[in-house]
């Protein structure tokens, strides 16, 4: 390996080269009291350049520029020891051997080595805190920790990790590694697509070669384990390592997206395998965090559904902005115990307050509003499953209808300063009951939005389907491809938008703070993805064939489904925001005049007489762009 020669590279050396020379000369102020009497100068003249290149040459040799200054840790520091050291030692045998320390003070070399080492490691240490506090990436290490690991060694059980990428977030891996001998890790080494740091050291860990260079790495330096420590990798990049760590058959596991992180903290433990949705592509979500922060923060919030695979990580991403207090409302017992127990484990310091309830129930929506009295509404509970809704219609307009009806009232009487409905693209001219359903509750807040006298802000977010909720279609892929197939795909022109879990939970945040009040905001899915071109990335992912090893199976659309999903309307167009993933529609103003009638007469169907094909044409009384496509 040799180094490759930057700015970066002959801005430190000429630094060096400055404090060795004014170490030496500081060393010589010291000895004569600050009295430098002409000999002495005459000798440090003469022996000014026996220093500059020995003490170089040994800052080179011990791999003072090599490192990465901005990742300076306990090893480059025990370099710069291990190079002043030995190049004192040098020095006043070179000086013994040329005139027998005549007329040298022999203290000078003392002094002088204790104020290169000083200064060196200084340089250093000043360097990495420049790039801490202007990118607050890393954090300095405690002092316990850097004791511990003095006399640290690599235990010879552990795993050869080899860490792809050669940034921050490879930087605070490679860190926790070597702190932590309950891994049973050691990073043998980096690679990384910037030629600029290949021969460079990150803890003394050599950046070894490109990327591309990984099967030859591989197979030639002992790594049984690669990391793909990249949280902004593109998605094309991303398959593309993945098919090299294939083609070397050697795990490989990835750090998540920054996005996924929660308060952005990597770790080791957040190490996971690579999934499809690290093929999507998704960029990472730029928030307006003080603005959100302004609504959220010291508020007492409620979310609905809590539970679920949209109100799980609605939470969470809440708890970042520090509200006083979270109401977890939510029907299922399990999911309600589980997400509680992991925000109180996450967020000791927010007063995390589970309710098992229904929103069905109008009497159980209130009691908690008389209780906590809520700033904040997310309203993410909604009966989902398109086949199942189509069987129970009944059910469809119950929850997702009149429990919205409900929470809005009680929001409205207790004067809550923001409501948030989660909705669907399924509502855009549905062929569902549950896009209907969805839909009814939209046109239910835009209505209300327009009282003024109101305090309470309606805002609607609707987007497409997100990578890993319950029942997606991904995880039933997996599990058809585990059991040797076929993978039944409903047909071969499908398609639908796809954004992960925590992205669209970001989005919704940022929508809240946002809107005031009556807007429906469509979040940006970016390009529809082909299910069939879907279900063969994740069988060729398991490291097989479509075609060959496991099968694809056309079984035809179910009753409900569409082959394209929809954004907006026909009477309906997106307007840019401020903020570059969320757009606001402008539509036509409904006709809102038999809203109240044409719900009474709804309800009173499922109370008296739940026939699915009366329920459906109340339905279509409302939303008359929806056609049954059940048959």
């Amino acid at each position: 390996m040799k180094i490759r020669i930057s700015r970066n590279l002959y801005i430190i050396l000429c630094l060096d080269i400055l404090l060795i020379a004014l170490s030496f000369y500081v060393a010589h102020l010291f000895r004569f009291d600050f009295m430098i009497p002409p000999w002495a100068m005459d000798k440090f003249y003469s022996m000014l350049p026996y220093v500059l290149i020995v003490k170089i040459f040994c800052f080179y040799f011990f791999d003072l520029y090599k490192g990465m200054w901005r990742y300076t840790g306990l090893n480059d520091l025990l370099n710069v020891v291990k190079a002043c050291v030995s190049s004192g030692l040098i020095i006043v045998v070179l000086i013994l051997y040329i005139n027998r320390f005549e007329n040298v003070s022999r203290s000078v070399f003392i002094i002088d080595g204790c104020l290169t080492l000083i200064a060196i490691a200084a340089l250093r240490v000043a360097t990495r805190l420049v790039f801490e506090q202007f990118t607050e990436n890393v954090s300095v290490q405690d002092i316990k920790d850097v004791f511990l690991n003095m006399f640290k060694v690599t235990p010879g059980h552990s795993r050869g990790v080899l860490i792809i990428g050669a940034g921050d977030c490879a930087e605070k891996i490679c860190r926790e590694i070597r702190e932590d001998a309950a891994l049973k890790y050691h990073v043998i080494g980096f690679l990384d697509d910037d030629i600029s740091k290949i021969g460079r050291k990150i803890h003394g860990i050599a950046v070894i070669d490109t990327i591309d260079a990984l099967n030859q790495v591989t197979h030639t330096s002992g790594v049984e384990e690669v990391i793909i420590a990249i949280p902004s990798l593109r998605a094309e990049r991303m398959r593309q390592i993945v098919d090299l760590c294939k083609s070397s058959d050697i795990l490989f596991k990835t750090v998540p997206s920054m996005g996924e992180l929660i308060n952005g903290k990597v770790t080791v433990s957040s190490i996971r395998d690579v999934e499809y949705r690290d093929l999507l592509g998704r960029e990472p979500v730029e928030l307006e965090k003080e603005k959100i922060g302004s609504y959220l923060g010291g508020k007492v919030v409620l979310v609905t559904g809590g539970g679920g695979s949209i109100g799980r990580e609605l939470c969470k991403q809440i708890c970042i902005f520090k509200p006083e207090k979270i109401i977890l409302f939510e029907r299922g017992e399990t999911p309600l115990y589980d997400i509680d127990l992991e925000l109180k484990e996450k967020f000791p310091h927010i007063r995390i307050i589970p309710v098992l309830g229904d929103i069905q129930h109008k009497e159980e929506i209130v009691s908690v509003f008389k209780r906590y009295h809520p700033d904040i509404i997310f309203h993410a509970a909604a009966y989902k499953h398109v086949p199942m809704l189509e069987l129970h219609p009944q059910k469809a307009f119950e929850n997702n209808v009149i429990g919205t009806e409900n929470l809005v009232d009680v929001a409205i009487e207790f004067k809550s300063f923001k409501f948030v409905l989660v909705s669907t693209d399924k509502a855009v001219n549905p062929a569902n009951v549950m896009g209907a359903s969805k839909r009814i509750a939209e046109i239910l807040l835009q209505k209300i939005s327009l009282d003024k006298r109101l305090r309470t802000r309606f805002i609607t977010v609707r987007f497409g389907n997100v990578i890993g909720s319950a029942g997606s279609v991904i995880p039933l892929f997996k599990e058809q491809i585990k059991q040797g197939g076929p993978v039944t795909v409903t047909h071969p022109e499908m398609t639908r938008y796809f954004m992960l879990i925590p992205e669209a939970c970001q989005l919704i945040l940022q929508a809240g703070a946002m809107g005031k009040g009556g807007e429906i905001y469509v979040l940006e899915m970016g390009k529809p993805v082909n299910i069939s071109d879907m279900a063969k990335d994740l069988i060729r992912f398991s490291g097989f064939e479509p075609g060959v090893d496991i099968e694809i199976q056309y079984v035809g659309l179910r009753p409900g489904e569409k082959l394209f999903e929809e954004l907006i309307t026909a009477d309906e167009f997106v307007v840019p925001t401020a903020h570059p993933k969320i757009m606001v529609l402008n539509s036509e103003t409904n006709d809102f005049k038999s809203l109240d009638r044409d719900l009474d007469q709804l309800k009173q169907i499922c109370r008296e007489d739940p026939d699915t094909g009366k329920i459906k044409q109340g339905i279509q009384k409302i939303v008359p762009e929806y056609q049954d496509g059940s048959h």
